[in-house]
């Protein structure tokens, strides 16, 4: 459900009219005419059109983001309910981020103020007046920086308004970055003379970027982009312009010049000039989710896979980070990173899962040994951003072709610590210098960035956490005790594919034969830290219909193990406090693939039996180390997602008694 009380609006629309580009072009007209006779939207839609909520006149843009994001998930065979445009709030506070101080106009204005000689105040006033030093206060230094700030615009390389030139987004959708930028531009030239004012629209306008791979959404941009211009007083619906305005016949012409139909992954960028900077929320998708409703899909993925990872630049692959199932995302990072000007500058919105999957590693080892990564914006899980989206967000900046010395982790944030101004969040939000020292002792060099709370108290002890265990033995390391002769442990998932296998998986009863099928439901804990295994074939007592009896029979020719396991809940369910739960398996269990175990070597069990007596009384020792409430901690602090990655378990501090080497990067 949207926050904003309006979800049912767009599926009411969709019974009025189910043609999407109809459903545009019918708002786009009626926001026209909206502007030409100054009466809401509303007033010009079409009587059958279900009533606009209050909340949806404000922005005809927003409702044009949604309009196509909806669009654009009916293409791929996606659901619309869970099509969510880029939040104008959101691209408000990165755009105001990033602009520079404006050049104000030079107004030479006599000073009415009365003013009294020093000479005539009491001894005590003088000698206090002299010791605040107010001449430093006139700021001398400013005629210098305005003649170059002054210079740089001349040169294009930014507007008087403030926005660096020229200004791209290769993944533009309905325009919305240019849009606010327009309304920022609008905002700083209100009172300027109306031939600087129209100078300076016309220098942001034709030095805009945007490209799409759409050319029904290049089309509506342009259509967009000039309402935009008009709303905002920057011109007008006629062809010949007005004090300050540009006219509807030269704003179409440099449109259509800086909006254009480009597949900016696959090919070359189609603009003469690289841009300084590059603002963009790409396709949170990967390759496997695209033309999920095109009848040849499959084909289609399999081509689009192949060409991306074939694409060159002379001998260099294009995109160097490309790793399995690749997230557009991803590329469009690297992609931006290699349009850009050396020193321009980078802001994409993406799913905090870039900053932990192990997947993305190659993408973050890429911005820290080839870039600055400069800082991220960090949004937690249920932030309300996003409507109807529960996955966390962040803004990273980059530096193209920087030098990354440390990041700076500023959050987590929420919707209401965003601002229209200033640096773009609210003062009181929490901001960690991580030097990269630190950073590359906590992730190995893989440059990972944990979740972090908010409160300063639990923030301070999970520090001190993560810093106490970075320095020990990683689980599957060629060191301390889990390693024998060189042969380390590993992690797998459940040898029984839940899907593929259904058929052989029963609930448990007395009258049935077959072998205790073990999944993550039959992994619990009493509240206190104690975690249990409970299953009908070790617990007696269960309820017939508990979950923990459906799904609990294998009943298929796979047999179980003859010795007992360690293995880990895989899913974790998002209301769950702890997040690692091991415990020693029985024998003759088999797993399901929502449970990892380790599989460990002969040697390392025979070490395991002799130090403990036997092997079960080794894995009970070691299965109380793993879920130590620290390792807990950590484990939440690097989670990508409500999965227990096999990589992640892999990559667990362990501090043996019998080991004290430590591990320095």
């Amino acid at each position: 459900m949207r926050h904003d009380g309006v979800s049912g609006w767009y599926a009411r629309l969709d019974r009025v009219i189910d043609d999407r580009p109809e459903q545009i072009r019918i708002w786009l007209s009626a926001w026209e005419e909206s502007l030409r006779k100054k009466k809401p939207v509303a007033a010009h839609l079409p009587e059958d059109w279900p009533t606009l909520p209050a909340t949806l006149l404000t922005d005809p843009g927003n409702v044009l983001d949604h309009l196509l994001a909806r669009h654009d998930a009916e293409l791929d065979g996606r659901s619309p309910r869970g099509a969510h445009p880029t939040p104008p709030k959101l691209a408000d506070s990165i755009i105001v981020s990033e602009l520079l101080e404006a050049v104000q106009e030079e107004i030479e204005e006599e000073d009415d103020t009365p003013s009294l000689p020093l000479d005539a105040l009491p001894p005590g006033f003088r000698h206090q007046i002299a010791s605040l030093n107010l001449a430093h206060l006139q700021n001398d230094d400013a005629p210098e920086s305005d003649a170059a700030a002054l210079e740089d615009v001349e040169r294009e390389i930014r507007t008087r308004s403030g926005v660096l030139l020229p200004m791209a987004d290769p993944a533009t959708g309905g325009g919305l970055f240019a849009a606010r930028i327009l309304k920022q531009h609008s905002s700083a030239s209100k009172k300027w003379n109306g031939e600087i004012r129209l100078e300076d629209t016309r220098r942001l306008l034709r030095n805009l970027q945007l490209c799409d791979v759409s050319p029904l959404v290049v089309d509506i941009t342009k259509q967009r982009i000039f309402l935009e211009l008009v709303r905002y007083d920057l011109a007008t619906l006629d062809d010949i312009g007005d004090e300050g305005k540009l006219g509807r016949k030269e704003a179409v012409k440099i449109i259509d010049r800086v909006v254009r139909v480009a597949d900016t992954l696959q090919g070359e960028w189609p603009f003469t000039a690289r841009p300084r900077l590059l603002f963009a929320n790409p396709p949170w998708l990967r390759i496997k989710d695209r033309f999920r409703g095109h009848p040849e899909g499959s084909s289609l993925r399999k081509e689009l896979g192949e060409a991306l990872r074939s694409l060159r630049d002379g001998e260099m692959k294009r995109f160097s980070t490309m790793r399995g199932n690749v997230n557009l995302y991803r590329l469009f990072i690297e992609r931006g990173l290699q349009i850009l000007l050396p020193e321009g500058r980078l802001r994409i919105i993406v799913p905090d899962s870039l900053l932990r999957e192990q997947s993305s590693s190659p993408l973050r080892q890429l911005l820290v040994s080839k870039h600055e990564w400069e800082n991220i914006w960090f949004f937690d899980e249920g932030n309300c951003l996003f409507s109807g989206i529960s996955q966390g967000v962040v803004v990273i900046s980059v530096i193209a072709q920087g030098s990354t010395s440390g990041l700076c982790m500023i959050g987590p944030m929420d919707r209401t610590d965003l601002r229209p101004n200033g640096k773009g969040f609210a003062n009181k939000v929490p901001i960690l210098t991580l030097d990269i020292g630190r950073w590359e002792r906590w992730t190995r060099g893989e440059w990972g960035v944990p979740r972090l709370p908010r409160s300063p108290l639990l923030r301070q002890n999970l520090l001190s956490t993560v810093d106490d265990l970075s320095h020990k033995p990683r689980l599957t390391e060629p060191l301390g005790l889990l390693t024998v002769d060189g042969e380390s442990v590993k992690v797998r998932v459940g040898e029984i594919d839940q899907t593929s296998h259904a058929s052989y998986i029963k609930p448990w009863n007395g009258g049935g034969k077959g072998t205790p099928f073990i999944r993550g439901v039959h992994f619990t804990d009493d509240g206190e830290g104690a975690i249990s295994l409970r299953h009908p074939a070790f617990e007696k007592g269960i309820p017939s219909r508990a979950n923990e009896r459906q799904q609990a029979r294998w009943t298929g020719e796979m047999k179980s193990p003859v010795e007992p396991r360690l293995a880990c809940q895989a899913i974790v369910n998002a209301h769950q406090q702890r997040r690692l739960r091991w415990v020693v398996m029985p024998s003759g269990c088999v797993l399901g693939n929502s449970v990892n175990h380790i599989e460990i070597p002969q040697t390392v069990r025979e070490r395991l039996a002799d130090d403990h007596g036997s092997l079960t009384d080794g894995l009970t020792w070691l299965c109380a180390r793993l879920n130590d409430d620290k390792l807990d901690e950590w484990a939440r602090a690097w989670a990508a997602n409500n999965n227990v990655n096999n990589y992640e378990l892999e990559m667990l501090p362990l501090d043996f008694p019998e080991v004290s080497t430590e591990i320095s990067t």
